[in-house]
């Protein structure tokens, strides 16, 4: 394999990478965001039951 083959074949590698770190990432950031959204819409003072504390 020569420089330039190995070149382009790290970049294709980093590339992917990237690509699921990215995935990745906002994955979590809705989680986290799903996670807030609904710990304030259960922080309404009842419990989960619907039952006031």
């Amino acid at each position: 394999m020569s420089k330039a083959d190995e070149k382009v074949a790290r970049e294709q590698r980093l590339a992917t990478k990237l690509r699921e770190n990215l995935k990745r990432r906002k994955g979590q950031a809705r989680a986290r965001a799903g996670a807030t959204a609904g710990a304030a819409t259960t922080s309404s003072g009842t419990d989960r039951d619907g039952k006031g504390s």
